[in-house]
Parts: structure tokens; sequence; C-alpha cells
């Protein structure tokens, strides 16, 4: 299993398709971006969890980061998924895991573990959070929490 980035390392580098387009982690360099694994789409916990930022999509807007989602689904799902529930959130097709294994959330049985992860400006992780059981979820107001808890831009 590749090693897992730690608060203070740098974050690995990807590129996936999304529902939004191609997404390279390295082109958000100077932005904030938020890393949001998540099981499955159409599955409740990771149905309720997006549509909770839907729901709230001016609270998202005002966080001042990239926010995609990533789960081991293909695009065609995730693109049901977002036409379903009328998302807001880019989710991004890790189908092979290279991505969550490179962050240590892969799992046999999930496939892709819940966990929010956050990337300052530089490219360094700031902020992990790894669900255990996957039955919760970061929801807007954790994650405003932790993007105010990064130290002030440069």
């Amino acid at each position: 299993m590749a090693s897992t980035p730690q608060v203070g390392d740098r974050a690995p580098d990807f590129a996936l398709e999304g529902t939004d387009g191609a997404f390279r982690l390295s082109d958000h360099r100077g932005r904030r971006v938020v890393l949001l694994f998540y099981p499955g789409d159409e599955t409740a916990v990771c149905t309720r969890q997006f549509c909770s930022y839907r729901d709230r999509a001016d609270d998202m807007s005002g966080l001042d980061a990239v926010v995609v989602g990533i789960s081991h689904q293909d695009l065609d799902s995730h693109r049901a998924f977002t036409e379903h529930h009328e998302l807001t959130v880019p989710l991004l097709s890790d189908v092979d895991r290279e991505v969550a294994n490179a962050y240590g959330v892969s799992r046999l049985v999930l496939g892709t573990q819940r966990a929010a992860i956050v990337v300052d400006e530089a490219g360094i992780v700031r902020y992990r959070h790894v669900h255990t059981l996957g039955m919760d979820f970061q929801d807007v107001d954790a994650l405003r929490d932790a993007l105010d808890s990064l130290p002030a831009r440069a």
C-alpha cells in the first residue's frame, strides 16, 4: 500500500475525470482544495452527505476552496448520481482506486473510505479526517471549521 500523506506532508498529485471535466490537483496550486472521499453513489449516507452540500450551496461557495468528491464509481455513475439529486459538488472517478490508495483511504469492502482532506495553497495536507465506520460525514460547518483552522494565507 502506498504511503499515506499525513498533516504536513505534500499531497500526492493526481488527475481524474469528473462530472465537471478533467481535474488535476496541481492545477489548483494557489487555492485550498477539499478532497471528499466517499464509498458510493446512491448509498444512504453518501446521498445524505452530497445533498446536504447541495442544500447549503451558498455556504459551500463561501468556503473559498475548491471542493470535489472522489469515489471508485465510473463517470456514468457519477453523472447519474449528480443528475438524480441535482448535486453541486463535482465528483471525480477513481475507478482503479489509485488516488484512494495514495491517500490511504482504499478499503477492500467499502472500496473508498469516507474522508475529508484539505490541501493548502502550496500543495501540503493541512487537515485529514478519516471516518472509521463511514456512517457520518463532515458537514459544511465542519469543513468551514477545518479551513478556518489553517494558517493564514501568505
